[in-house]
């Protein structure tokens, strides 16, 4: 049930019915917009959907679909089945462009059944064969008379008839020039037609000295219009082969009407579909103009709105270069009912327009302006009591009008019922009024509909508070400059501002005081309140975000932490494992040559040369495995960081008051700096930090990466597990992979990836192309589509 019966009107969607039926190719299209109405059955109302949106994608995809020839020809159809009639040339012009469109949109789904089955679907209904088409295409030309070889007889007709005239015109010329040379025609006259009959003009006064009949004369009368008597056969020989034309073409075209006889049944349904795809393609035009697109769709009462957008505030906008703000709203199970307040001019009305006609649209079978990812349902009722309905004719003030939707809808609403109503209650004195709209809306929640409902009325908005399927909004507005941001703002009631919209429109300031004392110091503290609730949740929400970014941050910089703690362990147990293969292969050896010696100093019977030169061997041999003294690691000391005297300023380097960390000023505040320590910022108390010399600084860094194993530490903690090549040249890109490659061969990555991003895919190729020439490279392939695709490479390393 829609309710009151001018919903259309109120809603705004008979501007919408205008627009669609504007795009239309024919009144076959208009005829079905004007039938257009509001679908309750979800079974019913999807394919309608599916079909717009496949066909706002045969737009988008710019394949050609016939846009033109949508004729309607129902007014001389059906007179085929009376025998012996026949269609004129221009109807069968008609009728061979439209069953050329029908053909072509046949054609067109016929090929593309895949991409668009909904529409596809339309076409199995038509069963329409090209022949007819042919039939009159071989009869009719493309400027719609019949053609000279529509038969032999009227071929070897219109033959004669050419000769005929051009004999004639022949005679005429000649009896003319002779005239004219005589004086007997007015000055640049010329031959001319007449009741089909060619004459020559003549004076009036000379008129008795040219043979003929005269058929005409001008308007002065100073010329009369002869046909001269040696052209009276031959003008008559014209007019009978005319006659004879004329009953050939009758002729014909009556065959040719016949052949359309036996397919009157197939052409019915063939124009139907002519008319429904008309229709469609309106619809999905329509869609493209207001950005609408097809949301998710679902078979329950549910409205969850995103980015949504008034299709009629939009298109006049846009006229003026301005955009719509757009609208986030959802009505489901646990929070079916919306109060929106807020200040006057502030969006309200237009907030809950929005939603009533999209609802509408959307079950009328059209696209709608939302975000794709936004959920709609489907709702049997869709009630509205909107505007200033004040009736003269049944003597009803705008209150006593309000007062009878409120009846009706109360009397027809359920669970299956929409209801909007526009500033709730009001119309009447303010107490009685706000205690029936509370009970009214009580009525409403006990019988579960869902609704949306604008007020300034404090207990409407209370209500919100004390049950649980009822939600506040409210409408945002700019406290500083005091104007309307036409934002909604789901979870708080509004404050309707009045005294300070007063103040700005310049009422003065004494009468607002007095005013203020009537109102009450308790309410006008209340909207105070509500207005600081407000700042204070939108500062909240920045502060979570806040929070949230830096969690992110953590949780990243934890990662990386395990990452490396779990790297250095399965370092430090291969180094282990090699180090002990190393050590036993060593004493190996070492036993070996020990044993080699005793021998020869036993063979030798101890002489002194031989045992001279065995121990010399084993003197050799010791020091060889000796490691040499400078590639001994030195004994780590504590560094010693002398302090510095001034002010602390960003970029300066600091030590944390009795330890040894030491890092460097990002920012400062009045009582605390930011610093980096490490990989990690870290806010600090400016009293707990100490200035230390950079010079000194300088030289512990320096010191501390001098050893071999600090160095591996240094790179295996910086080292990333992807490298970013994008905006290098392919020279700067190969040698930036080539160290990517050597510090994750010697830091043991199974795997790891190279950022060069899409574009042509020239980077791509080129660093491919290089690496595919090594044999430690296992491996080429995309990254995951989700994170990254062909833009990114994952390089097995063997």
């Amino acid at each position: 049930m829609i309710l009151p019966l001018d919903f259309e009107q109120r809603i705004g969607f008979d501007k919408i019915r205008e627009l669609i039926s504007a795009e239309c190719s024919s009144n076959l299209g208009q005829a079905i917009v004007d039938k257009m109405g509001f679908i309750r059955k979800f079974e019913k109302l999807e394919p309608l959907l599916l079909q717009t949106n496949e066909f706002l994608k045969i737009f988008q995809s710019g394949e050609y679909f016939p846009s033109s020839n949508f004729i309607d020809v129902s007014h001389f159809i059906k007179r085929a089945k009376v025998d012996g009639t026949f269609f004129t040339e221009d109807e069968f012009f008609d009728l061979k462009l439209s069953l050329k469109t029908i053909l072509d949109c046949i054609s067109f789904f016929d090929e593309f059944e895949e991409e668009y089955p909904n529409l596809f679907n339309l076409r199995k209904a038509v069963n329409l064969e090209a022949t007819l088409y042919k039939s009159i295409d071989a009869k009719i030309d493309e400027r719609g008379a019949l053609r000279n070889n529509a038969s032999p007889a009227l071929q070897q007709i219109r033959t004669d008839i050419f000769k005929a005239q051009a004999q004639l015109r022949k005679q005429v010329e000649k009896i003319y020039k002779q005239a004219s040379a005589n004086k007997y025609t007015p000055e640049d006259a010329s031959i001319t037609v007449r009741d089909g009959r060619i004459v020559i003009p003549v004076l009036a006064e000379y008129k008795k000295r040219v043979k003929g009949f005269i058929h005409d004369q001008s308007g002065t009368g100073q010329t009369v219009y002869i046909e001269p008597t040696e052209a009276l056969e031959l003008n008559n020989e014209v007019r009978e082969l005319q006659y004879a034309e004329r009953r050939e073409i009758v002729k014909i075209l009556t065959q040719l009407t016949a052949l359309v006889k036996p397919e009157l049944e197939n052409l019915e349904k063939a124009y139907r579909f002519l008319a429904i795809v008309d229709f469609i393609r309106a619809k999905a035009r329509f869609a493209q103009k207001i950005g609408a697109v097809l949301p998710q769709l679902e078979n329950s009462r549910i409205i969850e709105y995103r980015n949504a957008e008034h299709p009629l505030l939009k298109l006049s906008l846009a006229e003026q270069n301005k955009k719509v703000i757009p609208l986030s709203i959802q009505l489901k199970g646990d929070k079916r009912i919306l109060i929106i307040s807020g200040p006057n001019a502030g969006g309200k009305s237009v907030a809950l327009k929005t939603v009533g006609l999209l609802q509408f649209m959307l079950q009328c079978g059209l696209l709608i302006p939302v975000h794709p990812d936004s959920n709609c349902g489907i709702f049997s009722n869709l009630f509205i009591d909107i505007g200033d309905q004040q009736s003269i004719e049944n003597d009803l003030s705008t209150y006593s009008s309000h007062l009878q939707n409120m009846k009706n809808f109360l009397l027809n609403s359920n669970k299956q019922t929409l209801f909007l109503i526009d500033e709730f209650g009001t119309g009447t004195e303010p107490r009685f009024g706000g205690a029936i709209a509370e009970s009214i809306l009580e009525e409403l929640y006990s019988q579960k509909a869902f609704g949306v409902i604008t007020t300034h009325y404090d207990n409407i908005k209370n209500f919100a508070v004390k049950n649980q399927n009822v939600i506040n909004g409210a409408m945002k507005f700019d406290e500083r400059n005091l104007e309307p941001l036409y934002e909604l703002e789901i979870g708080k009631p509004g404050s309707s501002f009045a005294i300070e919209v007063a103040e700005k429109m310049g009422i003065p300031p004494a009468i607002l005081n007095k005013a203020k004392g009537k109102i009450g110091t308790e309410r006008v503290n209340y909207d105070k309140l509500l207005n600081q609730l407000g700042k204070e949740k939108r500062e909240l929400e920045g502060k979570i975000k806040e929070i949230q970014k830096r969690e992110g941050h953590l949780e990243k910089s934890a990662q990386d932490y395990d990452e490396l703690n779990e790297f250095l362990k399965t370092q430090k147990k291969q180094i282990i494992i090699e180090a002990k293969q190393e050590a036993k292969s060593i004493i190996k050896e070492a036993n070996k040559r020990v044993e080699q010696a005793i021998r020869e100093i036993k063979e030798s019977q101890a002489d002194k040369e031989r045992t001279k030169k065995a121990r010399k061997q084993l003197t050799d041999y010791d020091q060889k495995m000796e490691p040499p003294v400078e590639n001994k690691p030195a004994k780590p000391s504590q560094p010693i960081f002398k302090s510095a005297d001034g002010e602390i300023k960003v970029g300066d380097y600091v030590k944390i008051k009795g330890q040894d960390t030491i890092g460097e000023v990002l920012a400062l505040g009045q009582k605390e700096a930011e610093i980096m320590l490490g990989e990690l910022k870290s806010k600090i108390k400016l009293n707990r930090l100490e200035r230390m010399s950079k010079t000194a600084i300088k030289k512990e860094k320096k010191k501390s990466f001098s050893g071999t194993s600090t160095g591996m530490i240094e790179r295996s903690t910086n080292f990333k597990h992807q490298i970013d090549v994008r905006g290098m040249r392919a020279e700067e890109a190969i040698q930036a992979v080539d160290r990517f490659i050597d510090d994750a061969m010697v830091l043991g990555y199974n795997e790891v990836s190279i950022l060069h991003g899409r574009g042509d895919g020239i980077l791509r190729k080129f660093i491919r192309d290089y690496l595919r020439q090594y044999n430690y490279i296992k491996s080429l392939k995309n990254e995951h589509e989700e994170r990254g695709g062909d833009g990114i490479t994952l390089v097995g390393l063997a």
